[in-house]
């Protein structure tokens, strides 16, 4: 009896050596919060001070260097990227019927104040567009990189949807040579404009760099950007 006692207890021994030792769950919590950047917090003038200044180059510029879009961050909903910022932002939930069409819903454009509710009006924009991207240092970027910058739903301010006549109006250009109608809209648009940048480490040009100090030093003194580096 005391034999199979003691076969129990070393057989109890065994197993429980063989079990993987787990952080507690509060280890596991802290470990994945340092996995993730944390985001920065500044105001937008610190944060225009932050951009590096270099000429633009477009040479070898397509949109097909940019993967655009892919199946979102729901792999198995049906919807790509763009379909789901559209979902993300939208002020009344459309419904989302077969191949992820879009029917219903409302929306506010932010860069013109226009109230939409035919989901095909809008575009989804980059609010650096992908142009102006490759100009500030998207041309170096390996192709993998090109494509998690153009289906960026790891910041809400990386993508948007507005009006289609409005983004024509923006098409590539920079704060130098094109803002949001709306004046009220221009200083969350240059400060997401300003966070797109440092996210992605791109630069400013000099004409660039002295259109955000206008804004910075003016108008939105007040303006507090927010950003976390993309992986």
């Amino acid at each position: 009896m005391i034999k199979n006692l003691m076969r129990g207890l070393g057989a109890l021994s065994l197993s429980l050596a063989l079990v993987p030792l787990l952080p507690p769950p509060a280890t596991q919590t802290a470990q994945a919060a340092q996995a993730a950047p944390a985001a920065e917090v500044t105001t937008l003038a610190d944060a225009v001070g932050l951009l590096k200044v270099t000429e633009e180059d477009r040479a070898g510029y397509t949109r097909a260097a940019f993967r655009h879009w892919t199946a979102g961050e729901d792999a198995t909903d049906g919807c790509d990227t763009g379909a789901e910022v559209l979902l993300a932002e939208a002020v009344v939930a459309p419904t989302v019927g077969t191949g992820c069409k879009l029917t219903g819903g409302r929306w506010t454009s932010y860069f013109d104040g226009q109230e939409v509710t035919d989901a095909e009006s809008l575009d989804v924009a980059h609010t650096v567009a992908l142009g102006e991207a490759w100009d500030s240092g998207a041309s170096a970027w390996t192709a993998g990189r090109r494509e998690a910058y153009a289906n960026d739903q790891g910041a809400d301010v990386s993508l948007v949807a507005v009006t289609s006549r409005t983004n024509r109006r923006k098409s590539d250009h920079d704060p130098a040579d094109w803002m949001p109608p709306s004046p009220e809209v221009q200083c969350r648009y240059t400060g997401e404009w300003v966070s797109t940048k440092l996210r992605w480490q791109l630069t400013a040009d000099d004409r660039e760099l002295e259109a955000l100090k206008v804004y910075a030093e003016g108008p939105c003194e007040d303006t507090v950007v927010r950003y976390a580096p993309a992986s």
